[in-house]
């Protein structure tokens, strides 16, 4: 049988006779009003199944990238191929939803995000939609975090203005960034519990900020997928968080939407809390890194550009599937109960010209009516941004990319990203001696280019070491007797070889550079 052949069954299989819904007439005899034909989704055709399924398991082979893009050949790369086959359905089925079959189930598979948010908002008005759960790259599912959020007109009035925004921030961020290695660049491990800390203080407040098992059970019941694991978790972490929502600082959000305290309805309390912590932990650890190292390569010239983008190129919720409960029909198309449907927004086409965490509906949150908290998320992720670069200049370190060819994927745990003080900031003329002094981070296998970029931080944290022995020298509090000479011309003779040792480094980047 040939592919045309197996489309004609299949297409009179779903409804289809060959002639768009049509028998041969206009839809309607005389003066009988026209009307529309409800039929069912096509179904792909085997080689585009079987396509789409290996174009999902080689999400597990990070390596199958590189032979392509050595070449040039991004459609070749993994999300090249699997953006092709979706521009091929989208072509072939004029648009339509089509129905995939994958070695991890059969999907119902909008192909673009106009229609994937229609859909989902349809289905979610007439009740049919079930809790959804994550999709990862490699096929395997995950829960998410249950959408529950207030009044969106409430949630506007009770939000944390920018200035009181970014004293929150502030204090986190720098605790953060004078926690960076020796070399300047920011471990991974540090950079996270930074910013979850920050998380916890912004949304639950003061008192929860060094509460690190309360992101703990959060993780663990956000993660649950089975429906017995998940309420025990959900049980643990409503009994984490009472005590904060009793009494809720006023500074932080909670405190913002229950002045008076929301502990006695944790019905209404815990779930919205809870899932506001979830988004802003999300995007302040993530997020916030990934628009790091797409400023530090110069591909956006804001914060709020550069998390838009991340979220945009590399949304949390990568893809995610919505169980249908009841059947329901969307336009012309019947969609059957136990049908799921695949979104995934990071692989659609959206309209040009669309902009913000808005215009990317699913990145962060799945609810199809959209979410109050994240936008709030990625405030939160700009304003970690803009603190960041207040005090520092991000370097990327690896992997190396440029503006011009931003990767596909860019998981947050692999990126290496080092801060440079700026020219005249709190780092110039004072003692760093009490900074972290670990020795550069091995980076086995990047390119020589990722060298350079570390080893010039590094020449820029011996200038500065320097500077601040030679300010240190220069302290009147020497000048009393002969061994406070002798101290300063032995600070001196530091600061001396730490400009010479500055130098050679800085010579041995260009080379490496060049």
């Amino acid at each position: 049988m040939t592919d045309e052949d197996t489309r004609d069954t299949q297409d009179t299989r779903d409804g289809h006779d060959g002639h768009d819904g049509h028998d041969g007439h206009d839809g309607h005899d005389g003066d009988t009003p026209a009307q529309t034909v409800v039929r069912g989704p096509a179904t792909a055709w085997p080689l585009e199944n079987a396509l789409f399924s290996a174009a999902v398991l080689a999400q597990r082979l990070p390596w199958a990238d590189a032979p392509a893009r050595a070449l040039g050949l991004d459609v070749l790369t993994r999300e090249g191929m699997t953006r092709a086959l979706l521009a091929h359905l989208k072509r072939t089925r004029s648009g339509r939803p089509v129905r995939l079959r994958t070695p991890f189930g059969s999907f119902l598979v909008p192909l673009c995000a106009d229609d994937a948010a229609a859909l989902l908002a349809h289905a979610d008005q007439a009740g049919a939609l079930g809790a959804a759960t994550g999709l990862d790259a490699g096929g395997r599912r995950h829960g998410l975090s249950p959408h529950a959020a207030p009044d969106a007109s409430r949630a506007r009035e009770a939000a944390l203005p920018a200035a009181e925004l970014r004293a929150l921030v502030r204090d986190d961020v720098d605790g953060i960034t004078g926690a960076r290695r020796g070399d300047g660049t920011l471990d991974w491990q540090v950079w996270r519990a930074g910013a979850l800390r920050l998380a916890r203080r912004v949304v639950v407040g003061a008192a929860a900020a060094e509460d690190t098992l309360l992101s703990e059970v959060l993780a663990a019941a956000t993660a649950a997928v089975d429906s017995r694991s998940g309420e025990a978790r959900n049980a643990a972490l409503a009994r984490r968080l009472a005590p904060y929502l009793t009494d809720p600082d006023p500074a932080s959000q909670a405190g913002r939407l229950w002045p008076g305290g929301a502990g006695g309805d944790p019905g209404t309390g815990v779930p919205v809390v809870a899932h506001a912590l979830a988004l802003v932990s999300e995007a302040a650890s993530g997020t916030a890194l990934q628009a790091l190292a797409l400023l530090a390569a110069g591909a956006a010239d804001s914060p709020e550009r550069a998390v838009s983008e991340a979220l945009r190129r590399w949304p949390p919720v990568a893809a995610a599937v919505h169980p249908v409960r009841a059947p329901f029909v969307w336009q012309d198309l019947a969609v059957e109960s136990g049908t799921e449907i695949l979104c995934a927004p990071g692989l659609l086409p959206h309209p040009p010209g669309a902009d913000g965490p808005a215009a990317w509906p699913g990145a962060l949150c799945t609810a199809p009516a959209g979410c109050a908290w994240a936008p709030f998320a990625a405030r939160v992720a700009t304003e970690t941004v803009r603190a960041v670069l207040a005090e520092a200049g991000p370097v990327l370190i690896a992997p190396r990319f440029g503006a011009d060819r931003l990767p596909d994927t860019l998981e947050p745990s692999g990126l290496l990203v080092a801060l440079t003080e700026r020219a005249g900031g709190s780092g110039d003329a004072r003692v760093t001696v009490g900074l972290p002094t670990a020795l550069p981070v091995a980076a086995p296998g990047y390119a020589p280019a990722s060298y350079a970029a570390l080893a010039q931080a590094s020449a820029e944290r011996l200038e500065r070491h320097a500077e601040s022995l030679a300010a240190c020298a220069g302290h009147a509090g020497w000048n009393d007797d002969g061994a406070g000479e002798h101290f300063r011309m032995v600070l001196l003779g530091h600061a001396d070889r730490c400009a010479k040792a500055a130098a050679d480094v800085r010579r041995a980047a260009q080379r490496l550079a060049g």
